[in-house]
């Protein structure tokens, strides 16, 4: 079977083309366990999952498909960094060569801008769609309506935090101090795998450097810390704002890489 790795800002993913028709060994039935065994970094390929690149449904209009698989085999129904791989990869193999290339998603249809250099992609801007602020986005357990700021307790702690969904859930924490030194190993898992969350949640802890920048750390939901998150880059400025409708988002692995308009 052949694959193809590439990553984004440091988030990495294996992308297997089953576009035209061609076939997954066992299925992707199987690809749950295809994926545990690929992303293990010591005995598989290594990485923070499995993307799927399908032909398209039927009449939808998209140009290709995307299934995605976290880590640990689970089924995520969107991923930012993933999908500009995936943008990447249709545009260079010629599966669709255009400016913008639509995907069906498992959140739905996106688009991805395509940017090139010397005929090769070097940057993908994504429309990453309306976020959700209301509890049964992620879903979250509690009162219907948004969770701006709420409590819950995990690892010991008393953690504050706002509820996203970008197609996939997030909760974002605002810490004190400097999130390098946050005990993100231990925090992260816990609120992952928090009973107000039935579907588990990607945990973003974010330091604030300035009005107008932010440090991000992110613990993802089956993967577990990453070098860097493109939804969850979304769900922060999402949670920051009012207070900043612009802002470059600073990564301690990566640098800062990302800005994300208004």
């Amino acid at each position: 079977m052949k694959f193809t790795k590439i990553q984004g800002c440091g988030n990495d993913y294996l992308f297997v083309d089953l576009t035209g028709g061609r076939t997954l060994p066992g299925g992707v039935e199987g690809a749950p366990e295809l994926a545990r065994r690929m992303s293990d970094r010591r005995f598989g390929a290594g990485s923070d999952g499995l993307i799927l690149v399908t032909d398209p449904p039927a009449g939808s209009g998209a140009d290709a498909g995307m299934i995605m698989f976290n880590a640990d085999g689970s089924r995520g129904a969107m991923c930012g960094n993933g999908f500009r791989g995936l943008c990447k990869l249709v545009h260079e193999r010629g599966i669709a060569r255009k400016p913008e290339i639509r995907v069906m998603t498992d959140a739905g249809m996106r688009t991805g801008a395509v940017h090139l250099r010397d005929g090769r992609v070097e940057s993908v801007t994504v429309d990453m769609g309306v976020p959700g602020l209301n509890r049964g986005d992620l879903p979250m357990e509690g009162p219907a309506g948004p969770a701006i700021e709420s409590r819950i307790k995990a690892a010991g702690r008393e953690i504050v935090g706002t509820a996203v969904s970008m197609g996939n859930p997030h909760f974002v924490v605002f810490v004190e101090g400097d999130v390098d030194g946050y005990p993100v190993e231990s925090v992260g898992p816990a609120v992952e795998s928090h009973r107000l969350f039935p579907h588990r949640v990607n945990a973003e802890f974010v330091q604030v450097l300035s009005r107008n920048e932010v440090r991000q750390r992110t613990w993802e939901r089956g993967s577990g810390e990453t070098l860097a998150c493109g939804t969850g880059a979304a769900a922060v400025l999402v949670a920051a704002t009012p207070s900043s409708p612009k802002c470059l988002i600073n990564r301690p692995f990566t640098g800062p890489r990302e800005r994300c308009p208004d």
